[in-house]
């Protein structure tokens, strides 16, 4: 192991800690080798704006593992789908620190999707699956939990994922500040029922959750 890479474990395994989580080193082992992923093909790809390594270790990975308590209280496992994932954030990193959820990440860019099975066979994450599509025209069975950062309004977000949505599911939305505007913005029949903040290890920016639920599902478990 280079020092460099002595360096990222140790700042994940601090990181993980503060957050409450407790990943096993083959998952610390995993994520750092989705990082040399994402930054290899980011060269040719154009995968994320963010080139800097350090910076996509705070700002892409930290930023992702933040939500990952979270999403354990309030939804254990299932199926679950990130939408406009690009990279596969934060499907990917779902993927390695909980096994038992089947992660779908879509995009309607092909190059998107390739890493991402890429990343599924390299790595490997049987649980981790891509689809290149219009999120809109997917045709999939349903899922428990459809996440989303950066991807789009949460009207939109709500109304291009409706048929997707199992029966008691939850959308999860990852957002810088509250997005008052867009909350009052739902549909009627879409309730906010959570809006958490969240403190990300290593970034000084504003980031919350906004978990959201159709009104005649049975309420989801409280954090």
């Amino acid at each position: 192991m280079n020092q460099r890479s002595a360096v990222e474990r140790e700042t994940l395994a601090a990181w993980t800690r503060q957050l409450g989580l407790a990943p096993s080193d083959a998952q610390i082992g995993a994520l750092l080798a989705y990082l040399d992923l994402l930054e290899r093909w980011n060269a040719a790809y154009n995968l994320t704006a963010v080139r800097d390594r350090a910076a996509m270790l705070s700002q892409h990975l930290a930023d992702c593992l933040a939500i990952v308590p979270a999403l354990e209280r309030h939804a254990g496992g299932g199926r679950l789908l990130d939408v406009g994932s690009g990279g596969g954030l934060p499907g990917v990193v779902i993927a390695i620190m909980r096994p038992g959820w089947d992660v779908t990440c879509v995009d309607a860019v092909a190059k998107k999707a390739a890493f991402l099975r890429q990343v599924a066979g390299a790595l490997p994450l049987p649980n981790l699956h891509a689809e290149q599509a219009r999120v809109e025209a997917l045709q999939a069975p349903k899922f428990d939990l459809i996440t989303a950062r950066a991807f789009a309004s949460l009207p939109d977000l709500v109304r291009w994922t409706a048929h997707l949505l199992a029966p008691g599911g939850v959308w999860l939305a990852m957002k810088g500040r509250a997005p008052a505007d867009e909350i009052a913005e739902l549909p009627p029949d879409v309730s906010v029922f959570h809006v958490e903040p969240l403190a990300v290890p290593g970034l000084a920016a504003q980031r919350c959750l906004v978990w959201m639920r159709r009104r005649d599902n049975a309420p989801a478990r409280a954090g």
